[in-house]
């Protein structure tokens, strides 16, 4: 990347300051390169944070564009994948996950759909989840209505949503070594189907009218196909922006010890107990507990009674603990038996 620095000849007039002019000249090559280094670099916790700051200003130079958002995606997936060992809270690195998802902001519109999905789950785990840890009470109950805001744009939770998370929780997935073996066992037969419905070759020489059906059909079927897919990643990032959210509740409730932030955490809690059907089965159980917690809390407030500071969080620790000990699948689904550990659900 190189950059060209001008400045005047002659010497300031007193009183004035020196000016000076700072363009960026980079090809597109050279912001992809530079954006692979990074993204190699950004895995590396020793490395995270200056690796963040140069992610930021290749966003502040503008050099995030439809051409180069997929490479730059990239960095974003890779600081993520540190997020299994280092939690985006950790002090060490909660600064640079916060600048470096705070500035990517600004590129959503350079991103396709599920990218976009993909960072807004990102941004409550790194940013709203971080803003909870301040000591700035503007910025505590600013972040937390923006948490309220997010719950209320969720859906309802369906039947189906509270079964695929019983599944997940109890293990049920089948591991991919099984997909694998009926895979393989799947394929002979398709091609013993293909050759009866074809012993002897001669659909090639059919009229073209079943040519035009078989058009017809592969066209529904891409269609089809392409609805499936949309279906499958809302569902993934509801699933995703719940657990996030989540997340973030158990954040704040561990800071019910500090009195000031008491009252925020109480409506922010008795929100998310008003929108309780929007969350799984396991999940509005905690909440449920929580806010139960919260209403002791209240009373003995109310009563002059001394407080605790301390909400029940079991039912947010059990989830955690659940998903800690599952393995992810090779279809991302908690529950398989793929090599890569779930190390962190709720954090």
């Amino acid at each position: 990347m190189k950059y060209g620095v001008w400045f005047s000849a002659t010497a300031p007039a007193p009183g004035k300051r020196l000016r000076f002019k700072t363009t960026t000249d980079a090809s597109e090559t050279q912001v992809l390169e530079a954006m692979q280094k990074i993204a190699s670099h950004i895995k590396n916790p020793t490395k995270f944070g200056k690796a963040a700051k140069l992610a930021i200003q290749l966003i502040q130079a503008g050099s995030v564009k439809p051409a180069t958002s997929d490479r730059f995606f990239t960095i974003l997936e890779a600081a993520m994948s540190m997020s299994s060992s280092t939690p985006c809270t950790d002090p060490s690195v909660r600064g640079d996950y916060h600048a470096l998802f705070s500035a990517a902001q600004s590129t959503m519109e350079c991103l396709n759909r599920k990218q976009k999905n993909q960072l807004t789950t990102w941004t409550i785990q790194t940013v709203l989840a971080n803003d909870l840890l301040t000591d700035d009470s503007f910025v505590f109950s600013k972040t937390a209505g923006q948490i309220k805001e997010a719950i209320s744009n969720l859906p309802v939770a369906t039947k189906e949503d509270d079964s695929e998370e019983a599944e997940a929780l109890k293990g049920h997935e089948e591991s991919t070594d099984d997909e694998h073996q009926k895979k393989k066992d799947a394929a002979p037969a398709e091609g013993k189907n293909q050759e009866e419905s074809d012993p002897f070759g001669l659909d090639a020489f059919l009229p073209g009218s079943l040519k035009k059906s078989e058009r017809a059909k592969v066209k529904n079927d891409v269609v089809s196909k392409t609805r499936n897919d949309e279906e499958v990643e809302t569902k993934s990032f509801l699933k995703a922006q719940r657990g996030a959210l989540i997340s973030c509740l158990e954040i704040a409730a561990h800071r019910y010890k500090i009195p000031w932030c008491q009252t925020v955490i109480d409506i922010l809690v008795k929100h998310a107990f008003d929108n309780v059907t929007r969350f799984t089965l396991q999940q509005r159980d905690a909440i449920g507990k929580l806010w139960a917690s919260v209403r002791e809390q209240q009373n003995r407030r109310k009563q002059g009674k001394s407080v605790s500071g301390k909400l029940d969080v079991n039912g947010f620790e059990w989830l955690q603990q659940k998903y800690a000990n599952e393995k992810i699948s090779i279809r991302h689904s908690v529950g398989g038996s793929g090599d890569r550990k779930a190390q962190q659900w709720l954090g």
